[in-house]
């Protein structure tokens, strides 16, 4: 299946493919007119439309049926500090929308060592991960923002932090409740301060592992979805 994504989709209505879509589909896949295409809007629908004027900068398609895909029953939000090197953030993002992840917040932590991120080119990866796994339902990106402001200002019943100390916490996984929302916290390559652990704490984010091994910022991200998910899905 080739899949496209385009914003506002109506069924029977004519879209104009971005001129990325259309130099793929014009330049890449070498489709013609006529061609039978499947579309997303990233909101947890899919469409299949027909090619009716292929073009490499502006391509015209035709909706002609909609397909609805039932959204996730189960929501992950991984609020994570960027890594130095953009491109393992990147490999992040890429992994975890694969995998299936609900929203991402990139937090400034008092160890972050990025404290700048372009919200566009990292919405591309994630845009190009979802198509490329079949998602049809994007993960939300959401501006940095400070650890302080962003645990004061979310609330779910399932919080939680990870870190590195040596203080008790319990296992991620055992701490999963079957078809319950989640936040998760993730802190830079040196990991959250003393003092953000415990405001984390003090605002009901229960302290977790994530196993016995130190993993990298992104690492830890992937690894988090994956258990996630797997401990989510319908028995």
């Amino acid at each position: 299946m080739q899949l496209f994504f385009c914003d506002n989709l109506v069924l029977n209505n004519e879209v104009i493919l971005s001129q990325e879509e259309s130099y793929h589909a014009a330049q890449v896949l070498r489709m013609r007119n006529g061609e039978i295409i499947h579309l997303t809007d990233g909101l947890g629908h899919l469409f299949k439309g027909e090619l009716i004027n292929v073009d490499s900068k502006k391509s015209l398609v035709r909706l002609i049926e909609e397909i609805l895909q039932k959204p996730a029953s189960t929501n992950l939000h991984i609020a994570i500090a960027p890594t130095k090197n953009i491109d393992r953030f990147e490999w992040f993002l890429e992994k975890s929308t694969e995998i299936g992840i609900t929203q991402i917040t990139p937090l400034l932590c008092r160890y972050s060592e990025r404290k700048e991120i372009k919200l566009e080119r990292l919405n591309k990866v994630i845009v190009s991960a979802a198509k490329q796994s079949h998602h049809f339902l994007f993960p939300i990106l959401n501006p940095l923002v400070k650890f302080e402001d962003f645990i004061k200002s979310k609330t779910s019943e399932n919080k939680f932090i990870a870190h590195c100390e040596s203080s008790a916490k319990n296992d991620f996984g055992k701490s999963i409740v079957y078809k319950k929302d989640a936040i998760l916290l993730i802190g830079p390559e040196g990991d959250f301060s003393e003092q953000e652990i415990q405001l984390g704490i003090s605002n009901n984010y229960f302290p977790v592992s994530l196993g016995e091994s130190r993993l990298r910022t992104e690492t830890a991200g992937v690894y988090a979805c994956a258990v996630f998910n797997a401990l989510s899905q319908d028995l």
